[in-house]
């Protein structure tokens, strides 16, 4: 079967480069949209040199340039947004442009976090999760074909703290367990991430789906992580408990987005929004669909920490 040509739309930033390195790695013709800003920038343009060498095709434009997005999307099959989440109403000129272009056979916009629609505290994080909740609502309205993709949340995020908030790096002395320390949360690799966005694109069961990732072994609890993290340096940590009703108050004492790293625990840790629902009744598992991919685990990561 002929590859699709992808677009990927932020490919200089740190998910959005790893789309592009897996999307040439499967064999898809790909294109970058690029910023004349981003060649100032050396970080972006060596990561643009580097992908240009490997195939890569570069197409100068932006999200806010019509004709340049026009362009771009009349020239692949399938386009990819990684922007961050705060822009994600930035989208809203693709969607336009994809729409009137009739070529596009799928549409994967920039979601890659928790599903906001099974967020259980909407009220706390409305600003965080409101435009991608509002962007979904456009797709669905224009029929544009799409796959959401819900990683949950990243590696580098809460984990290498413990979800600490304010800390860097895992905890020696003493830690905070937030609730009774059972919800389970959800930690993936981008590179994983990047791997199994681009085996969706040419697989129908995605088509119109949310894809989750749960691998069986980037699942635990704050009570888990510290076991683990006690195993890993030899020393038990004193433990802090705070209950569900004191968090809640810091972060409704706290103004937005200072507080956002807390609402992530809360919701992660202590609500369980990554994993309290059942995949198959709302969507699709990707680690079942592929089941050929590896993905760096939880505990693989904390020993580079160690």
């Amino acid at each position: 079967m002929e590859k699709s040509k992808v677009l990927i739309i932020g490919a200089t930033g740190r998910l959005g480069y790893h789309l592009a390195q897996s999307s040439l790695q499967f064999g898809h013709p790909t294109y970058i949209l690029i910023r004349d800003s981003s060649l100032n920038d050396p970080n972006k343009a060596q990561k643009l040199n580097f992908l240009s060498t490997a195939g890569a095709i570069p197409l100068k434009g932006s999200l806010e340039d019509e004709n340049s997005l026009t362009e771009a999307v009349k020239q692949v099959d399938v386009v990819i947004c990684s922007i961050p989440s705060k822009q994600a109403l930035d989208q809203k000129l693709l969607l336009k442009v994809i729409k009137e272009s009739g070529c596009i056979k799928k549409f994967i916009p920039s979601e890659f976090g928790a599903d906001p629609n099974k967020i259980q505290l909407y009220n706390l994080a409305h600003r965080f999760y409101a435009g991608k909740t509002e962007i979904r609502r456009l797709i669905e309205a224009e029929d544009i074909p799409y796959t959401y993709i819900c990683c949950n949340l990243f590696v580098g995020y809460l984990l290498p703290s413990l979800a600490q908030p304010g800390l860097k790096a895992p905890p020696r002395d003493k830690v905070t367990i937030f609730g009774d320390g059972n919800a389970k949360a959800v930690f993936v690799k981008d590179v994983d991430v990047a791997a199994c966005t681009i085996n969706a694109i040419d697989d129908p069961r995605t088509l119109n789906k949310t894809l989750y990732l749960r691998p069986q072994g980037n699942v635990y609890s704050i009570n888990e992580l510290v076991a683990m993290w006690e195993n890993k340096i030899g020393r038990e940590l004193e433990k802090i408990h705070v209950p569900e009703e004191e968090l809640l108050l810091k972060i409704k004492e706290s103004s937005y987005p200072d507080n956002l790293e807390m609402i992530f625990i809360y919701s992660a840790f202590v609500k369980g929004d990554h994993t309290y629902f059942d995949i198959d009744e709302c969507g699709v598992d990707g680690t079942k669909l592929y089941p050929h991919l590896k993905f760096t685990t939880v505990n693989e990561h904390l020993d580079t920490l160690v």
